[in-house]
C-alpha cells in the first residue's frame, strides 16, 4: 500500500470515529434525558355523612317441646314489628329470617365419673333486620329497644352499621382530586429543580380507604372501610411518573 493509499484510510477511519463518537454521544445524552423523571404520590381526601342505616337483632325461645317454642317465638315477630311500625319504621325496610332449630344438651357426669349428654330442649332462634335510609329512625329504635325486653323478649341487639349509596362518585371525584394534587407536587419539584415538567409517563390508583372521621383507625394495606361511624372521611392515593425537561 503507498504512502498516500495509508494517509487516505487514516483520514477515512479518524472522520469514522469521530462520526461514531458525535453519533453516540447524542443518543446517551437523548436517552439519559428521557429517563429523567420525577415520582410523586398525591393524596385527596373528603367527609361524608352516611345515607343508609343496616340494624341486626336476634331473639330466641326454647322449651322441651317444639311447637311450643315455635308459638313463643312467632309471638315475640308479632311483638317486635308492632314495636318497629310503631317507631316509624316502614314494613317493607323490615326483614325476619326464616326460624333456626337446634337441639340443646347439657353435660353430665355418671356414676363412673365419665360424661353424659342429656337433652335438653329445643333453641329456636330467628334473626331481625331493618335496612333503610331513615338514619334517625332506626337510630331511635336501637336506643329505644329496651322496650321490648320489657315485654319479656330476649332480644340481643347490634350496633347500626352505617354505609353510603354514593360511594362511586366519591371514589371518582377523590381520583380526579388526587391526580391534580399528584401533578402539583411534580410541577414544584420540577420548578425547584430548575427544570420544566413533560408528559406523564404511567399513573396508578392507591389504596380507597374509609374511616371514621377525626378517629385514630390504622390505614389498612388492603383498604380498611369502617361501617361504625355515621360520618366518614373517604381518602386515595394517587402514584404518578412524569418525565423532566
Amino acid at each position: 500500500m503507498t504512502t498516500d493509499n495509508r494517509l487516505w484510510v487514516a483520514l477515512i477511519a479518524g472522520v469514522a470515529f469521530i462520526t461514531g463518537t458525535f453519533l453516540l454521544g447524542n443518543a446517551y445524552k437523548y436517552k439519559f434525558r428521557q429517563q429523567q423523571t420525577v415520582l410523586v404520590t398525591g393524596l385527596a381526601e373528603t367527609n361524608f355523612e352516611s345515607d343508609l342505616i343496616v340494624w341486626d337483632g336476634s331473639y330466641n325461645r326454647q322449651s322441651f317441646d317444639m311447637k311450643s317454642a315455635y308459638a313463643q317465638l312467632k309471638d315475640d315477630e308479632k311483638k317486635i314489628r308492632t314495636f318497629l311500625q310503631s317507631m316509624g319504621i316502614n314494613d317493607k325496610e323490615i326483614a325476619f329470617s326464616s326460624v333456626i332449630i337446634n337441639k340443646d344438651y347439657v353435660s353430665e357426669t355418671n356414676e363412673r365419673g365419665g360424661y353424659t349428654q342429656r337433652f335438653n330442649g329445643y333453641n329456636l332462634i330467628q334473626n331481625v333486620r331493618i335496612e333503610s335510609s331513615e338514619v334517625a329512625k332506626v337510630e331511635s329504635v336501637y336506643k329505644d329497644i329496651a322496650q321490648l325486653i320489657d315485654q319479656g323478649i330476649e332480644l340481643n341487639s347490634s350496633a347500626p352499621r352505617y354505609y353510603y349509596s354514593k360511594l362511586k362518585d366519591v371514589k371518582i371525584d377523590l381520583l380526579a382530586k388526587a391526580s391534580s394534587d399528584a401533578k402539583l407536587r411534580a410541577e414544584t419539584i420540577a420548578k425547584n429543580s430548575d427544570a420544566g415538567l413533560g408528559k406523564l409517563v404511567k399513573s396508578t390508583m392507591g389504596i380507597f380507604q374509609i374511616t371514621g372521621k377525626n378517629s385514630d383507625e390504622d390505614y389498612s394495606y388492603g383498604g380498611s372501610f369502617n361501617t361504625s361511624s355515621k360520618i366518614k372521611t373517604a381518602s386515595i392515593t394517587v402514584r404518578s411518573e412524569y418525565q423532566l425537561k
